[in-house]
């Protein structure tokens, strides 16, 4: 009996679990610790580990004799649980600590893409404050300010004036916002265009580019408000043409894993580039470890093989042994977050709509949920992603926002405009560099 056990608890790893339980190869899947989404799929089975428990994942995945474990946040990546299962022989898809630590630093991400001439945003990297703050002061123009540990999506400051950067700065540096995340912050040039979420499945090796999807990292309508984890997605992306994915694959991902490969530390799993594609070319704004959220749940209904079978390659280095397809039709995906999102905590609510959702074509990943008493709650944070297929990105977009209107909870806050075009919106992309040397 084939067992693969999920490590996370969001709308990714619903959306993991919801493709899992359609390959005929999986049997049997623990969800650690899951939410009331994953306890309603099919195969499905929630299990009380935090991801934040390395040895208790392990132990878990021992115990339950399971063939994969799919990790879906950077935490557990971060801290080396990838490492942890291979030295017990479980094939883990995700990158083992020091692939993850491309995320997991910014810092350090900015130093790799250096050396191998990606490019990215110029930056300049602080432990004080008051160094950080004279810096600014010569600036040109007001750049962006970075948590550069791990801070759940939140450790990005876009900052529209000079008075706000340097907020930002105190509050990391002095204030000790973010905790150990922030007591290193990047100081980095803010770039202009368009932002697209590129990721790849990758074997150490081989790699597999997927749909390029457009996230929306701000609050609210017409990308205004504090950043966030992440508010909607949409594929396919208007500006992602196959030359430039192409580009991406050969200029960007290829020599990131060969440097990886060439240090004794080959990446397995998923990478991510968030790059804005600016009027210079695509430049890289981040580096992620993991599948996106919620790009995944724009992402992997698209997806036409066996996640299993691509995991499992992926883990095992036999990637390239394999055909990675994707339907051609357009994904939307709209984040429903609690009232107080993404500063403050929110009592948790009943949730309404649910089946009527289902009934207008969306599928529903949940995140931010729990089920008591029969009765399926809003926790707070970003709870619900509802995702819907189109034969066009309007068609999807439209059957998104109509599940959306079928759900209540109190307090419940969504953006209006993922999907939809702006006025004066970007419809063409840039030209990529030259190939980068080494």
């Amino acid at each position: 009996m084939t067992a693969v056990l999920v490590v996370g608890g969001g709308g990714r790893e619903h959306a993991m679990c919801h493709s899992l339980a359609r390959s005929d190869r999986v049997e049997r899947i623990l969800v650690a610790p899951g939410n009331a989404g994953t306890a309603g799929e099919e195969r499905c089975e929630n299990v009380a580990v935090g991801v934040g428990d390395v040895a208790g994942l392990v132990a878990l995945a021992e115990r339950e004799s399971v063939d994969l474990v799919a990790v879906g946040p950077e935490a557990p990546l971060a801290a080396g649980l990838a490492d942890a299962l291979e030295a017990v022989g479980i094939p883990a898809f995700g990158p083992g600590a020091a692939g993850a630590r491309l995320e997991a630093s910014k810092a350090y991400c900015k130093t790799f893409l250096d050396a191998l001439g990606i490019p990215t945003g110029s930056s300049v990297t602080f432990h004080e404050a008051a160094p950080a703050l004279a810096y600014l002061d010569r600036l040109p123009s007001v750049p962006v300010i970075k948590a550069s540990g791990l801070a759940g999506g939140k450790g990005v400051v876009v900052a529209e004036t000079r008075d706000e950067a340097a907020a930002a700065i105190r509050a990391m540096l002095a204030d000790g916002r973010f905790g150990d995340a922030g007591r290193e912050v990047v100081v980095e040039e803010r770039l202009r265009g368009v932002e697209v979420s590129v990721l790849a499945f990758c074997d150490g090796a081989d790699f597999a580019v997927m749909p390029a999807a457009q996230d929306h990292k701000r609050l609210l309508d017409g990308d205004a408000g504090p950043n966030t984890g992440g508010m909607g997605a949409f594929v396919p992306s208007p500006v992602a043409t196959g030359e430039l994915l192409d580009g991406v694959g050969d200029r960007f991902i290829r020599p990131t894993l060969e440097a990886l490969g060439e240090a004794g530390t080959p990446y397995r799993g998923v990478i991510y580039f968030g790059l804005m594609l600016t009027a210079a070319g695509p430049k890289v704004l981040e580096i992620n470890c993991r599948l996106g959220d919620p790009e995944t749940q724009a992402v992997l209904p698209l997806l036409e093989g066996d996640l299993f079978e691509i995991m499992a390659a992926c883990a095992t280095g036999s990637l390239g042994g394999l055909s990675v397809e994707w339907s051609r039709s357009a994904c939307t995906t709209v984040v429903m977050a609690s009232a107080g999102y993404p500063t403050a905590p929110a009592r948790p609510a009943p949730i309404t709509g649910l089946d009527q959702a289902a009934a207008e074509g969306c599928v529903v990943f949940h995140a931010g949920t729990d089920r008591t008493g029969g009765v399926t709650l809003a926790t707070g944070g970003r709870v619900l992603a509802v995702t819907a297929l189109g034969s066009t990105l309007e068609n999807a977009t439209e059957r998104a926002y109509a599940g959306v209107e079928a759900i209540s909870f109190e307090g419940a806050h969504y953006r209006r405009d993922i999907g939809r075009p702006s006025p004066g919106a970007a419809t063409g992309a840039a030209p990529l560099p030259k190939a980068a040397g080494r």
